[in-house]
């Protein structure tokens, strides 16, 4: 059996099986060694993790490949260990979810990958491995084009009245939210890309409001220019993400302002993460 993992800023789909026509996908919560400790992901892995698996798996396990948000080399070694201990028989490969993304996208061929869902990312894919990668930087400092991203521009806009009354208004009225709500979520809560990112529903309806489709036109020029351009290769842009999935219209849009070739879209890795795994 082998057990692959794409782990996000809020989920991990996992997916288990012998051959990919018996495979299975499960799901919980997201996995980030960068800002969770050791005993947190540990107890993901026992009380949600394991529950879902066959009572076989932890002995017929014999691979695992593990992709996953925050899986620097020097964060993982917490969650290769419990990984290991657990399934004893397995050889475990703890990975970066860029990775992940680009074995999805590209399978074998040159590319450049990208993420944009709750963070964003992306890299200079040679059909092996990561040869190029602009750092994201996180919600506070980058990550142009993610849900957090577009989270944040579109808070401020609102609220400093860059965009009509009424898109301030809806969001106000929809999310139940104040001003001091706003604030206190944004700088004293903890995992405020989250809060950010949970905005992106309202903005997608909003989409079709002129001023809209401006903002939206800033915030994937702004993801192409400060990333991907700077990679000075022409190779297809292919992208995951629950972002990049839904506002692929826009993005084609950006995308082709800046005679840029778009690749794939895929909303979830794990599929195709099975497709790389399953056929070698």
């Amino acid at each position: 059996m082998i057990l692959i993992a794409d782990s996000g800023a809020t989920k991990t789909d996992w997916c288990f099986g012998t051959t990919l026509s018996d495979r299975q996908t499960i799901q919980t919560e997201g996995i980030n060694p960068f800002h969770m400790d050791k005993a947190y992901i540990d107890g993901i892995i026992l009380q949600q993790l394991i529950p879902q698996l066959p009572a076989s798996a932890l002995s017929d396990c014999t691979a695992i490949h593990f992709y996953g948000a925050g899986c620097l080399p020097e964060r993982t070694e917490g969650i290769t260990r419990t990984l290991r201990n657990l399934f004893p028989q397995a050889t475990v490969q703890v990975n970066t979810d860029l990775l992940g993304a680009a074995r999805a996208l590209c399978q074998r061929e040159p590319g450049i990958a990208c993420i944009l869902g709750t963070g964003s990312n992306s890299c200079l894919y040679d059909g092996t491995r990561i040869v190029g990668n602009i750092s994201p930087l996180g919600y506070i400092l980058g990550d142009e084009g993610s849900g957090a991203y577009l989270g944040k521009r579109f808070l401020g806009d609102c609220l400093k009245r860059q965009l009509p009354d009424f898109l301030a208004e809806g969001l106000m009225k929809r999310y139940g939210l104040t001003l001091p709500d706003i604030l206190e979520k944004v700088y004293k809560q903890p995992q405020a890309n989250r809060f950010l990112a949970s905005l992106t529903p309202y903005i997608y309806e909003q989409r079709e409001v002129p001023e809209m489709k401006v903002f939206l036109k800033d915030c994937f020029t702004a993801f192409f220019t400060r990333n991907v351009l700077l990679y000075r290769q022409t190779w297809p842009v292919s992208f995951v993400g629950s972002i990049a999935w839904y506002f692929q219209e826009e993005i084609r849009e950006s995308a082709s302002e800046l005679h840029l070739s778009i690749g794939r879209f895929i909303k979830k890795p794990i599929d195709e993460l099975a497709v790389y795994h399953f056929h070698p």
